[in-house]
């Protein structure tokens, strides 16, 4: 039996409001302040009692806001914010992982839980700064950091904890999927889209995270943590971009009956678990073949459930703002709760973290999309075919295209039946060392996501 002083006390901290600390009033930031505000009742009658943005931080506070900062007290400094011991709850939203990270160790130093949206934080720093939170017995909360408004962190480590996770695989960055969609849709080149989505504002000045798989890697190493129960290890992420796909290769996949999508691919096998990002040609009735635009889909297959697909809105204020209140509403409902008995921050106790290897992009296993420019000549099909062979890479399919008005070269498509990246990676050397053939062989993985 509780003692009165004991019941009084909890009764105290279930009626005192949360109060919570925001770093960062950019376009997140200010999603999450907006939503918080407008449906407080709403939240409140969750969360079992009611949470108040009382402090904010920005860089600049004169720059023009997309939220309401009335009764927010507003500083430039997030050390304010994280050192005042008023504050229960730090929402991060800046970004980034340098200084971001100091600031995270310094608020769970302090006693804070933490919500943020900071993916690339959580990707390179997360096994450091879960270990840190756990030695506090404070929690971090970061279901923003992917696919925005998809709430699949959840997903994953709670509505199919019953699982064995098999494969991940997602359409997580909605800039490249952007631009493919146009290039497909539209019939435009990769630079002209790329230059539009900067105008959009879908792409940063320095697009490189976007295009060269670095922002889905740093996702995909988190989601493939709670689904096999591993460490976080982005150092390990096969990356690959989309900036040499060309307009060609994605009208040929077309007429496969096949669509290119920036993929993460996720998957546990007999020899390790595969962690890569790169092109991949998918049958066009899958349904994640048909996300286009700026959105977000992600596709497990677990052995009990199958495959389940989870899409929405990957970014923007109010859908990655969703999934940070979200969280911000578990911790205060968990704060009552035993730190041995809460869910654990990558799915699986620390302790039961599982040390598989993860395979080195040679070993991984997939079939090819292959497009090379040969003269046409009696002999170099067969040529090409017997490097193949001498691989142990079978073909699915051959198909032969009229050489360019501007070209003596004849386009040649082939699809290969699965084979281990090591034997394709030397046979298209040897494709290339041919004298038949001129200019690169263009490469693009495949996957039936069956």
């Amino acid at each position: 039996m509780k003692y009165n002083g004991q019941l009084l006390a909890e009764l105290e901290f279930a009626l005192k409001p949360i109060k919570v600390g925001v770093l960062g009033l950019g376009t997140v930031g200010g999603g999450t302040v907006n939503i918080l505000k407008r449906n407080a009742a709403e939240i409140a009658r969750r969360a079992g009692r009611e949470i108040i943005i009382t402090r904010a931080s920005a860089r600049d506070l004169q720059k023009p806001r997309i939220c309401d900062t009335q009764d927010i007290q507003l500083t430039t400094d997030p050390l304010d914010i994280i050192n005042d011991p008023d504050i229960d709850i730090i929402v991060e939203t800046i970004g980034g992982a340098g200084t971001v990270k100091d600031m995270i160790l310094t608020a769970i130093a302090n006693g804070k839980h933490i919500v943020t949206a900071n993916k690339s934080l959580i990707a390179t720093h997360g096994n450091e700064i879960f270990a840190k939170a756990s030695e506090q017995g404070v929690i971090v909360a970061f279901e923003a950091a992917v696919a925005g408004g998809i709430p699949i962190i959840k997903a994953i480590r709670e509505g199919l904890s019953g699982n064995q996770i098999q494969w991940v695989a997602g359409i997580i960055n909605g800039t490249g999927n952007f631009i493919l969609t146009e290039m497909r849709d539209k019939g435009r080149d990769f630079a002209d889209v790329l230059a539009e989505a900067q105008a959009l504002g879908y792409a940063e000045a320095d697009p490189t995270f976007d295009v060269e798989g670095i922002d889905a890697g740093h996702k995909l190493t988190i989601l493939a943590s709670i689904a096999f129960g591993i460490p976080l290890q982005f150092e390990k992420v096969y990356t690959e971009g989309i900036t040499e796909i060309a307009r060609i290769d994605v009208e040929y996949a077309e007429q496969l009956g096949y669509r290119i999508k920036h993929l993460g691919i996720a998957r546990k096998t007999a020899e390790g678990i595969e962690l890569r990002v790169h092109p991949t040609l998918i049958p066009e009735r899958r349904l994640i073949a048909n996300v286009n635009g700026v959105m977000n889909a992600v596709l497990v297959k677990g052995d009990a459930v199958g495959a389940t697909l989870y899409y929405g809105a990957g970014a923007g204020a109010e859908p990655t703002g969703s999934s940070v209140v979200a969280d911000v509403i578990d911790v205060v409902r968990a704060l009552t709760s035993d730190p041995e008995n809460r869910v654990p921050h990558l799915a699986f106790r620390a302790d039961a973290l599982a040390d598989i290897p993860v395979l080195s992009a040679e070993r991984i296993k997939t079939s090819y999309y292959l497009r090379l420019n040969a003269e046409d000549k009696p002999g170099v099909l067969a040529d090409v075919t017997k490097i193949l062979a001498d691989h142990d890479i079978s073909i699915e399919a051959i198909i032969q295209k009229e050489p360019p008005k501007d070209s003596t070269a004849l386009p040649i498509i082939m699809l290969t039946q699965i084979t281990l990246e090591q034997e394709m990676n030397a046979a298209i050397r040897a494709i290339e060392a041919l004298p038949t053939v001129s200019g690169k062989v263009n490469r693009i993985r495949m996957e039936t996501l069956g």
